[in-house]
């Protein structure tokens, strides 16, 4: 065998071990790791923590220290904090793409969990200038399912209009944004545009059906059949029940379709999209563990240079300007989140494990008072 067969086959034996080897760390789950000791003098709250990856029943309930601000930081006592799917992607660990990201390998990077919240400024460090104690406010920091989270006061935080309530504000930060990026930035929405929302009984559909309405578009919303009223009574000049029709067969064309669902394919949808028209990527029904939701924009991005419309894959990031945008639909009354369900701190498990199930309308709100009683046992 010549030399260079030799070479080569050694080589792509190195590079298969290397990747097995990398799919295996990548894949594995590590034991949970214990709570860390603290020390005797210590100022504790109770937050919940995941010590490993895993389904909800990994989460725990414990006596943790409390953060204290630092330079330009606010540190704020928690009210209510919002479930997102975002929340059990970094539970389980996937998909697994997410650990090369920062989640952690083998165990997470953080053991903190939830990211909407809304309370009261309990305190500032030195230099904070924007905020005070007292002041009511809503916003994105993980460890929102906790008594208290510190962030800057330059970060994704805002004040909460006097006419909206502590969980009105804590549904909003993740999915809001998100409805709002995606119809504004990527999909570069126009007042007088038709505007599809698949998926718009959900947390960012419901969302995106009214900021579009407030944009001017004329919005058709696609939901199931027992939340059709509540899309309609969002503002939606038309509500498609899928379980009776079918969007993409449809004679009606969109110049914006916002996809939080992914259960049509990608071609399916440019049938019913304007010759310009643009497919943006919110969710995916993809549930792989290496890719899971990703692989939707992924084809996307390889189809899309094939087609004369844009298919766009997105991911949202959290600006304090949109928050404060967010804040003065609420206080106007053109913004309105929907509730679906409400947990105790200690509740969470419960509460993640309805988000994961698909079935919520709007979002789910967790109370985070650590002497509210569970209603069912936790896990």
């Amino acid at each position: 065998m010549k030399l260079r067969y030799k070479i080569g086959g050694g080589l792509l034996a190195i590079i298969s071990v290397a990747v097995l080897g990398l799919g295996w760390h990548l894949s594995h789950n590590s034991d949970c790791l214990p709570p860390p000791a603290l020390a005797a003098d210590a100022e504790t709250m109770t937050a919940i923590q995941h010590r490993c990856f895993g389904s909800p029943d990994v989460l725990t309930l414990e006596q943790v220290e409390k953060p204290v601000p630092g330079e330009k930081q606010v540190l704020v006592k928690v009210k209510a904090a919002g479930v997102n799917p975002l929340d059990w992607h970094y539970l389980r660990g996937e998909p697994y793409i997410m650990r090369l990201m920062g989640a952690g390998t083998g165990t997470p990077a953080d053991s903190n969990l939830g990211v909407d919240f809304a309370g009261v400024v309990e305190s500032v460090g030195p230099g904070v200038t924007r905020f005070q104690a007292g002041d009511r406010v809503f916003g994105g920091r993980t460890g929102a399912y906790g008594e208290y989270v510190v962030l800057g006061e330059d970060r994704a935080i805002a004040r909460i209009p006097e006419n909206v309530s502590f969980e009105q504000a804590a549904a909003v930060p993740v999915a809001a944004i998100t409805a709002l990026q995606a119809l504004r930035d990527k999909g570069n929405l126009q007042a007088g545009q038709k505007v599809l929302i698949n998926g718009a009984s959900g947390g960012v559909g419901t969302y995106a059906v009214q900021i579009a309405k407030n944009m001017g578009a004329e919005v058709h919303g696609v939901c199931s059949t027992r939340n059709v009223d509540m899309v309609e009574s969002l503002g939606a000049d038309r509500v498609i029940d899928y379980k009776k029709e079918n969007y993409t067969e449809n004679d009606v064309t969109y110049d914006l379709i916002i996809d939080n669902v992914g259960n049509h394919p990608l071609l399916d949808n440019r049938k019913v999209m304007t010759a310009d028209g643009t497919l943006v990527i919110v969710g995916s029904a993809s549930s792989g563990k290496w890719l899971g939701p990703l692989l939707r924009p992924i084809y996307a991005m390889i189809i899309g240079p094939f087609v004369d419309q844009d298919f766009s894959m997105f991911i949202s990031a959290f600006d304090q300007g949109d928050l404060e945008y967010l804040a003065e639909l609420m206080a106007a009354g053109q913004l309105t989140s929907v509730i679906d369900r409400r947990y105790a701190l200690a509740e969470v498990p419960d509460a993640i494990r309805y988000s994961e199930s698909g079935r919520a309308r709007g979002k789910i709100i967790i109370e985070v008072d650590p002497n509210q009683a569970p209603s069912r046992p936790f896990r």
